[in-house]
């Protein structure tokens, strides 16, 4: 990993990835990204994976999937959804891995 001094972020740059992080803080999305894994799954399974109502999940994957979050496929009559990319689940493990590490050292 590489690591850019403050001052090589572009003003658009932060922008950017502060819009990313204000739509990763609903817990709803994190919830339904974490589960998604790098396997494709119906709404259905979201619902029942995640405890939301459909209209819930619904919604927050069109969010996620006009952010480039999440990718549907279409598969017959329904639409699957699924990670774009294994480096966002990496992201996310990585983040999930940091958060617990400070836990333990706050604990």
């Amino acid at each position: 990993m590489t690591h850019m001094s403050s001052s090589a972020y572009k003003c658009e740059d932060v922008k950017q990835l502060s819009q990313l992080f204000k739509l990763l803080a609903e817990p709803s999305r994190l919830k339904i990204l974490c589960g998604l894994g790098l396997e494709c799954r119906p709404v259905s399974d979201i619902v029942a994976q995640t405890g939301l109502s459909q209209t819930n999940v619904s919604f927050h994957l069109r969010v996620l999937r006009e952010a480039g979050l999440v990718r549907p496929e279409r598969c017959g009559s329904f639409i699957y959804y699924c990670l774009p990319d294994a480096a966002l689940l990496d992201l996310l493990e990585d983040w999930k891995a940091w958060v617990g590490r400070q836990a333990e050292v706050d604990g």
